[in-house]
């Protein structure tokens, strides 16, 4: 029965019933604004893995790192780096 999550006619029953709440005039600009979000996510998602590339590069980028302990009895791979930032010096 449940073999296989999703089949072809879930998909066609699935488009079916949102082309029948939205209508026909409301289609294109919800892919169209579906569109630009992804492109977004994807623009996002790679700026984000550039970062963390330069980051582990060796350089300092100003930003003190400290770790959680992880509390006794958790794993170890529990433990995350914070970045603090570092004290503001006000010049008066």
């Amino acid at each position: 029965m449940f073999r296989n999550g999703l089949e072809p006619w879930h998909l066609i029953i699935v488009l079916v019933v949102v082309f029948l709440l939205f209508g026909a005039k409301r289609m294109p600009d919800t892919a169209r604004a579906l569109g630009k979000s992804l492109r977004i996510l994807k623009s996002e998602t790679r700026a984000l893995k550039e970062d963390f590339k330069e980051g582990h590069s060796g350089e300092n980028d100003g930003v003190a790192h400290k770790t959680i302990k992880a509390a006794p009895g958790e794993s170890a791979a529990r433990q995350v780096p914070v970045a603090e930032p570092e004290p503001e010096t006000t010049q008066r």
